[in-house]
């Protein structure tokens, strides 16, 4: 310390001095987002019927539903994979009409949930519906006993579904690595003697190896914390598992010990991840001349059109357009929508609206909790404390909603006790759902905060600090002004993933209260889709702004 200038000294020293408040916040709220965690490992292991419970889910239970999850799992890996490599690869190494538009149309099925599309599908692959029907008057057949095609509700269904939504994970981060390799590497082993063919698998792919890593296992992640699509599509998996152990037989036990099999997968999928990248490092020290694209015309360009808009058609087009349709034929039928779906309407915006302010709030305590000890010798519990805040996004919602059972249950006992109410404080209300969505978008606008603070020069705080402003005063004068867009970034993401929540709104909501998606899960479940097309275009209008904003930045960063 001796060796630093006395500003920057200064500097330091008083950073660390006014850090302690926020790293206790910080800690706090990362202790908060483990308390489901334990609260699971205790509920699965703790007591003495946990040896009992374990023995039935091992025979009965486990064995199924892992091997559904496992087995799906692999089947959306490969089409992720396949569809999200190959596009990016397509978009960035050629040139041909329709392009431009393309880029960023391929990232419109991340607007759809995955439920969703499985609820369009299940109507558009009715043996009745139009699909088959068309086919079977081309082919000239008159009823479905003469021709029908495969039945949806599969295994082979739920990965189809589930691949053509969340391939675009797997796009965008391999499409952002094609981006910056340089054009000298692919001449070099053109020179070689290498084809188009053996560039792409021998020195492209392998280099985009760690960004496939990301995008699968991002993917993945949220295949395992998928429960519509996989309920409607009838695979019995862990995620559906531990959704029927708690509601249709009240057993808490047995939902937490399926819960925290998943969790051996979600740590299993982390490792993989870590796996793809590890010992990657790559440096260009010349200056880059980036990969130019080779324009395709005739068939070619034919060719790759279809090939590209192919995922699109299949992954939001078809989905869309059933939903404008059947919303367009309740509308016409009715007149208007039921009273019910309005009050889920309402009951949607307001949970997602509530759930944003807290979250950027939280996130924001514990971005500038790092920020302000990023420098000090408490720097290392700061960004642990940002790990663990950030656990929540990793955990299914399953996972995290029968986590937080058993903690909302004591804190309205205690309050209970304390203030001699009745009643359910938390778990009677919309505040446990506030609190789980907290908890699982967390990340997001940790992250946008943390990317917006990356960016302000230290200089700045360093002058507030010397004029004597402490830490909350200079974030709140000097940090959040430049903050804006980092916020407004974090808050869109935040609300619309809160629209968008099913598994812990389905096992945390009070009764008689619905959201837009919970509304949707019940419709089809009831097997009517007119009503529940409204709810789904509605979440899928909201799932735009982001892909919107994702696109914009795409687009910037490829000319």
């Amino acid at each position: 310390m001796a060796l630093l200038p006395s500003s920057r000294r200064w500097s330091l020293t008083h950073r660390a001095e006014g850090g302690w408040g926020w790293l206790l916040a910080a800690g706090a709220i990362a202790l908060l987002v483990a308390l489901p965690v334990i609260a699971l490992a205790y509920a699965a292991l703790g007591g003495t019927e946990s040896l009992a419970h374990w023995l039935h889910l091992a025979r009965f239970v486990l064995p199924d539903a892992a091997l559904n999850t496992l087995a799906l799992l692999a089947g959306v890996g490969v089409v992720v994979t396949l569809l999200g490599t190959g596009s990016a690869w397509l978009v960035t190494a050629f040139d041909f009409p329709s392009k431009r538009v393309l880029t960023w149309a391929l990232l419109l099925p991340l607007a759809v949930p995955t439920y969703i599309v499985a609820f369009a599908y299940l109507d558009l692959l009715h043996p009745i519906g139009p699909i088959q029907t068309a086919l079977r008057a081309v082919l000239g057949y008159d009823s479905p006993r003469q021709f029908r095609l495969p039945d949806l509700r599969a295994l082979p269904g739920a990965i189809f579904v589930l691949g053509v939504v969340l391939y675009p994970y797997v796009y965008l981060s391999t499409r952002m690595m094609f981006m910056t390799q340089a054009a000298n590497l692919l001449e070099a082993a053109r020179t070689l003697g290498h084809g188009r063919f053996g560039v792409f698998f021998r020195v492209m792919l392998p280099l985009a190896r760690p960004a496939v890593a990301v995008g699968v296992s991002l993917a993945l992640l949220e295949t395992l914390n998928d429960i519509g699509a996989s309920e409607f599509l009838g695979v019995q998996t862990l995620t559906v598992s531990v959704y029927t152990t708690w509601v249709t037989r009240s057993d808490l036990a047995g939902a937490a010990q399926i819960a925290l099999s998943m969790l051996i997968i979600v740590v299993a999928l982390i490792l993989f991840e870590r796996h793809g990248r590890r010992r990657q490092r790559y440096a260009n020290t010349q200056r880059m001349r980036p990969m130019q694209p080779r324009r395709l015309r005739g068939a070619a360009a034919f060719g790759a059109i279809v090939l590209g808009w192919i995922p699109v058609v299949l992954g939001f087009v078809a989905p869309a357009v059933y939903l404008m349709v059947e919303t367009g034929k309740r509308l016409h039928l009715v007149g208007g929508v039921s009273a019910q779906l309005l009050a889920s309407t309402r009951n949607t915006l307001t949970l997602a609206l509530v759930a944003t302010v807290v979250t950027l709030i939280a996130g924001l305590i514990v971005a500038w909790a790092g920020r302000q000890l990023r420098e000090s010798a408490r720097a290392q519990p700061g960004r642990l404390m940002a790990r663990v805040a950030s656990l929540g996004y990793a955990l299914p919602g399953t996972v995290l909603a029968i986590g937080l059972l058993a903690p909302l249950t004591l804190f309205d006992r205690a309050l209970a006790a304390t203030f001699g109410t009745t009643g359910l404080f938390l778990m009677g209300s919309s505040l446990a759902l506030v609190i789980a969505y907290t908890m699982r978008f967390l990340a997001i606008s940790t992250g946008a905060i943390e990317a917006g603070l990356a960016r302000i020069p230290a200089s700045l705080e360093q002058a507030s600090r010397l004029l004597g402003e402490p830490p909350g005063r200079t974030l709140w004068r000097v940090h959040l002004p430049l903050l804006r867009p980092a916020l407004a970034t974090g808050a869109l993401l935040v609300f619309v993933d809160a629209m968008k929540e099913l598994p812990a709104t389905l096992l945390l909501r009070p009764m008689n209260f619905d959201t837009l998606a919970t509304w949707l899960y019940a419709e089809a479940a009831r097997g009517t889709y007119e009503e529940g097309a409204v709810a789904a275009l509605i979440i899928v209008l909201a799932g735009l702004l982001p892909v919107v904003l994702l696109a914009r930045t795409q687009l910037k960063i490829g000319r």
